[in-house]
């Protein structure tokens, strides 16, 4: 017997009320009680979804940062700063800011968490991106022999660096010197 449809409306609704309460007060202050009493769902159909506030938060995470796949325009300097401007807004114009250090530091004591915050956050935004530098392997512009896991966390680093510690500005310039940077070492 197949159970009922899952209801996107109730995803929905959770989502922008963590979301909401997250701007308001912040990671620590969130309760699942209070996404209930925001979302007018039911406590255990918020459980039924997300096994914790972590999960939840997770979920919020990857809904703000979304997934809008980098581009394959031929243009890898193009379609990388495209992609990297969508991740210096998607931290600097949201709470994630303020939300991301304290997630991380819950990811640090929980090895299941990790893994999830990985395969919904960072991997998907990872894999896309990696297909865009694939691409250019192939159009003869970037060196085959990089260190694709090197090249794909050395293009982001800068920008989740100031997101945590927020030492200078997220801002595009950040993103086009991240992209300029990595490009400098392996194109050809």
């Amino acid at each position: 017997m197949a159970g009922r449809a899952r209801d996107n409306r109730i995803d929905a609704a959770v989502l922008t009320a963590a979301r909401e309460l997250l701007d308001e007060n912040g990671y620590a202050e969130l309760t699942i009680g209070g996404v209930a009493t925001r979302s007018g769902i039911h406590r255990p159909a918020i459980y039924r979804r997300w096994p914790s506030k972590r999960h939840l938060v997770v979920a919020v995470v990857a809904d703000l940062l979304g997934l809008r796949p980098t581009a394959n325009t031929g243009d890898l300097r193009a379609d990388l700063t495209a992609a990297m401007r969508d991740l210096v807004a998607a931290l600097r114009d949201t709470s994630l800011d303020r939300v991301l250090p304290a997630l991380l530091a819950d990811l640090a004591n929980d090895p299941e968490l990790r893994e999830h915050f990985l395969a919904v956050v960072f991997e998907p935004r990872r894999r896309t991106t990696e297909t865009a530098l694939r691409a250019a392997i192939e159009r003869g512009e970037v060196r085959p022999e990089i260190d694709m896991d090197f090249v794909l966390d050395a293009v982001a680093a800068p920008i989740y660096f100031r997101a945590l510690f927020g030492h200078l500005p997220l801002d595009d310039e950040l993103a086009e010197s991240s992209v300029d940077a990595v490009l400098g070492l392996i194109v050809r």
